[in-house]
């Protein structure tokens, strides 16, 4: 046999050969073909059909909408996967129980970022806060600047930036001094015991009065709190908007002083009677 008819019958044998593998897999490979289209094409349905819905949801933030959608796209990816295997008659227990350990073990090196994960679905869920709010949680106090699936960030009153992890903050008791349209501004004022408490509470439910800041319904509050070691202790607490609060709390202070000035009451100093016994 020459070399030409060698060739041929090398060729015959390669197509014999595709044949056979076509014959045997042919209807395996175009099952797993199909199982490919309609898996990818279902799990991009499934991600825009999931974020179109929960974009409806007001309490689910975009990020959070999301991250649902493209843990229902790669879950159908996976689920796609192994059809596709089992086509060709791969063990697919097998091959699950390897996938859940891979993912068991990244689970464990990762479980810090893995709990704030956690922690940041809770906390774009539940919205304890918003952007923008003022909050006190996990021993930290700021302004919220952007509120993410690891961390929040936020920015002291002296703009210092803060990135929090969010299982830290949804760990623990969570302070929104911005959540609440109204707030209370609270002070205790000092008067001498020689003053007189009707005039001081009258005075001071004045300068309540005359700011504007200052809500009338509920009436402002201004009674005796205590008889202190030094000075009889009046209460005044007053509503304002929560916006107004800090400016509202200095001037009323400020007001107060100058105002008690100009009335004769006083601000007792902390005092001391010593009494001497002559031997």
């Amino acid at each position: 046999m020459d070399s030409s008819e060698q060739i041929s019958q090398d060729l015959q044998d390669i197509i014999d050969q595709v044949i056979a593998l076509t014959a045997t897999y042919g209807l395996d490979v175009i099952g797993a073909i199909v199982i490919l289209i309609v898996g990818w094409t279902a799990s991009g349905w499934a991600h825009n059909a999931t974020a179109k819905a929960l974009g409806k949801v007001d309490k689910i933030d975009d990020m959070l909408s999301g991250f649902f959608a493209s843990m229902v796209k790669y879950a159908i990816l996976a689920f796609t996967i192994v059809a596709v295997l089992s086509r060709f008659g791969v063990e697919t227990t097998s091959f699950v129980a390897v996938i859940g350990a891979a993912g068991l073990a990244i689970g464990l090196a990762l479980q810090g970022t893995l709990s704030n994960v956690a922690a940041g679905v809770m906390l774009l869920l539940f919205r304890p806060y918003k952007v923008g709010d003022f909050i006190e949680g996990g021993g930290l106090s700021g302004t919220v600047k952007a509120a993410g699936l690891f961390t929040t960030t936020m920015a002291t009153g002296d703009n210092v930036q803060i990135i929090v992890p969010n299982a830290q903050l949804w760990g623990a008791a969570i302070h929104n001094y911005s959540h609440n349209a109204k707030r209370r501004v609270d002070l205790t004022i000092g008067i001498g015991y020689d003053d007189d408490i009707d005039k001081a509470i009258a005075v001071l439910k004045r300068l309540a009065a005359a700011d504007g800041r200052i809500d009338q319904d509920p009436e402002p509050f201004v009674e005796v709190a205590n008889l202190a070691d030094n000075a009889v202790e009046l209460v005044v607490r007053v509503w304002t908007d929560t916006g107004s609060y800090w400016p509202v709390k200095f001037a009323l202070t400020k007001a107060i002083k100058q105002t008690f000035d100009a009335e004769g009451i006083s601000f007792p100093y902390p005092q001391r009677h010593v009494h001497v016994h002559q031997a």
